[in-house]
This record gives structure tokens, C-alpha cells and sequence, in this order.
């Protein structure tokens, strides 16, 4: 899961729906597990899938028109509990980026902590880019972490969105928080013996 972040150009999977929230993204029956493998199988399960476990031909995921490593999703994606399941899942299945006019914080960090990026834009651009990709499933968004912004290739607008910088190290680099304590461990000792 830790793949370095550049530039992500792909087409995208529209789920233009709000308060989406982690019990829908993944299901409190599907938390037994304690590894991340396997999680994306049970991304929005219930809307996926009949109680039979066939697929539900009008879900945006069983549609063949889209595809693509971007999910654009609704206003305030991730909320309800803190499961960091729900991150895992969007990871899993193959997703690098979540756009939203609006996150809820826990998701949002989970996300991040996931190599999930999290891109927060206007409720006008995100209205845009659900129209773009519903007139052409085709249609690519670039996905600039080192700029910082999102570029809708079919109208040519962007959008600047805001990142943690810590974070954006990390997802640029391809490390974890444990990754980023034994990359600077000298330095940690150094400070310790000079401040004890």
C-alpha cells in the first residue's frame, strides 16, 4: 500500500451522494478482521451486492463505463465512526484518491495514515467534475500533490486544496509515521543526548 504520490491522471468512479458515511463505506459485520488485505472485496457492501451476494447491476461499481483510481464522492465522505476500516477498504479495492467538498476529520486522517489522498474542493468544482464524467466516463482528472492541485482535463479547471505538510512528506515519499521515525532515528538520538 505505500506507493510514492507524484502526479495521478485517471478516470474516475462518480458517487455523488452525501453523508456518506463508514458504516456504508464498510459494514460493522466485516470489522472481525484485523489485516488490511481483503477489505476492498466489502467496499460499500450493501449497495453493492444483494443478501445473495450478487452484484447490483446499478451501483457505480459494477458499471462498466466507469473505472479509474479516483472516487468523487458527495458532501462530508467519511462520516459517522472512527472505524479506520473504512480506509483500508477504499485502499484496498485500488482507490489513491477521494475527492470531496467536505471530509470528516477521523476519515480524513485514516485516509492519510492509508496512502489514501484526500482532496478537498468547492462544492461548484466538485458539481463540475460529477457532470464531466456523467457527459464522458472517460473524462481524466490530474491529481498534483506536489502543486497541490486537481485539474478537471476536460473544462482545463483546477483547484488548489490544502494538505497537511508532514503528510504530503509522507505520501510523496512513500513512508509511514513508523517509517519517518527510523529514517530521522540519529538525529532523535542526537537530540536525546544533548537534552537529557
Amino acid at each position: 500500500m505505500k506507493q510514492k504520490f507524484d502526479i495521478i491522471t485517471s478516470t474516475c468512479v462518480p458517487l455523488p451522494l452525501e453523508n456518506v458515511d463508514t458504516d456504508q463505506i464498510i459494514p460493522a459485520r466485516f470489522l472481525k478482521a484485523t489485516d488490511k488485505e481483503c477489505f476492498g472485496d466489502n467496499l460499500f457492501r450493501d449497495w453493492r451486492y444483494d443478501k445473495d451476494g450478487t452484484p447490483k447491476p446499478d451501483f457505480v461499481l459494477n458499471d462498466p463505463r466507469y473505472g479509474g483510481v479516483i472516487l468523487v464522492a458527495g458532501k462530508n465522505f467519511g462520516s459517522g465512526s472512527s472505524r479506520e476500516h473504512a480506509a483500508w477498504a477504499i485502499a484496498d479495492y485500488g482507490f489513491r484518491v477521494v475527492i470531496s467538498s467536505f471530509f470528516a476529520d477521523i476519515h480524513k486522517n485514516n485516509e492519510l495514515n492509508n496512502f489514501v489522498l484526500p482532496v478537498q474542493v468547492s462544492e461548484e468544482f466538485l458539481q463540475e467534475l460529477f457532470e464531466s464524467i456523467n457527459n464522458d466516463p472517460k473524462v481524466l482528472v490530474e491529481v498534483n500533490l506536489p502543486n497541490q492541485t486537481v485539474t478537471n482535463k476536460s473544462t482545463g479547471h483546477s483547484e488548489h486544496f490544502d494538505i497537511n505538510s508532514y503528510k504530503k512528506h509522507c505520501l510523496i515519499n512513500g513512508i509511514d509515521d513508523i517509517d519517518f521515525l527510523l529514517d530521522n532515528k540519529d538525529m532523535i538520538e542526537e537530540w536525546e543526548k544533548q537534552n537529557t
